[in-house]
């Protein structure tokens, strides 16, 4: 790959605006926006700093390519190349731990830039104001993190990628626009370097009811992590037909409970899954106490929002997933294995609703 196609992939990755997918980031990708936007706590802080500035120039150069887009394909659900499961988890993992460590406030605005983006279209390019928002939340986001952590999660994604992507993907737009458009993200992108943030820091809550029974969940639960073949792909291959707006759908619902989480909470559960990531098998099989720390990290971020949250969720993605899942998931490891974790999850989940 060039070093001109790949500085289209992060063009685009910046450049992208949720209004019916991100066709320029790949599944995985935006599976690690997800998480690292899960982690977005605190109030949103407002800002006049030359990253806003710089966010103004570049979405006005850069809206567009963005119009330019296809926002009802489904590319977005395609996986974008031939890399393994494990090395796929490896790449969300880098994600995770850049969102983990970035300001929980600088977080929580760039979550609700991309929740008012969402609903303020209607399955088209968002507003060029949308727009120019999550360009500067994006960028006072990556400010806050060391440029190590950000090119980690650069590297671990252009090694999962297929290099045909790019090239594709700028038959797919208007070449000049997008080469205006990383123009443009080049000029950002030194912006942010030369304005590093500070982050601040968050302390996670302590709650040994949910400690501990998260403890009783991972100790039943883990023979059936141990049965699931984690070498699958099928977590990078859509879950059923639903369109790529209802799938955003049921994105936005998960940014919106994630923003209202507590920030100690949501942190503890992202390194919990960055220091399980690191510790896994040859199977991919992480160890018990990394599996109870997770349950416990994100019991307790559930545990800080309102069940309405909790449940728009749920409903979110039962509706995008198709209903034939839960039994072919069923059939692929040992039912009684399944069944004692389902039994020990839902103990669990009485513990967490109790100390909301």
């Amino acid at each position: 790959m060039t070093k001109g196609t790949r500085g289209l992939v992060v063009a685009g990755a910046l450049v992208a605006c949720y209004k019916g997918r991100l066709v320029f980031v790949p599944p995985a990708t935006r599976g690690a926006a997800a998480a690292g936007a899960v982690v977005a706590l605190g109030a949103a802080p407002v800002y006049a700093d030359a990253i806003g500035d710089a966010a103004k120039k570049l979405s006005t150069a850069a809206y567009p390519f963005l119009k330019d887009v296809d926002w009802g394909s489904t590319l977005s659900l395609t996986k974008p190349g031939s890399a393994s499961a494990a090395e796929y988890m490896k790449a969300v993992g880098t994600a995770i731990d850049m969102g983990a460590s970035m300001d929980p406030k600088l977080l929580k605005a760039g979550v609700e830039a991309h929740h008012k983006a969402i609903g303020s279209g209607s399955g088209k390019a968002c507003s060029q104001a949308d727009f120019e928002a999550i360009n500067a939340a994006l960028g006072r986001m990556i400010a806050s993190v060391p440029e190590s952590k950000t090119m980690a999660v650069y590297d671990a994604f252009n090694s999962v990628m297929s290099p045909d992507v790019p090239p594709y993907l700028m038959s797919t737009v208007k070449q000049g626009d997008a080469q205006a458009a990383y123009s443009a993200l080049m000029d950002f992108k030194d912006v942010v370097k030369a304005n590093p943030i500070s982050p601040a820091s968050a302390s996670a809550p302590g709650n040994a009811q949910i400690d501990a029974a998260a403890g009783k969940l991972s100790a039943a639960a883990y023979p059936f992590l141990k049965g699931i073949d984690w070498s699958s792909d099928l977590a990078l291959t859509n879950p059923g037909s639903a369109s790529p707006k209802a799938v955003l759908a049921a994105i936005d619902k998960a940014l919106v409970m994630g923003a209202a989480m507590d920030s100690g909470a949501l942190q503890e559960a992202a390194r919990a899954h960055v220091q399980a990531i690191g510790s896994v098998d040859a199977r991919g099989v992480t160890t018990q106490a990394d599996f109870a720390a997770i349950n416990a990290g994100l019991g307790k971020a559930i545990a800080s929002v309102p069940t309405a949250k909790v449940m728009d969720v749920y409903n979110g993605f039962a509706k995008v997933v198709d209903a034939q899942v839960p039994n072919y998931l069923m059939r692929t490891v040992n039912a009684g294995d399944a069944r004692a974790a389902y039994a020990a999850f839902l103990d669990f989940k009485d513990v967490v609703k109790a100390s909301r």
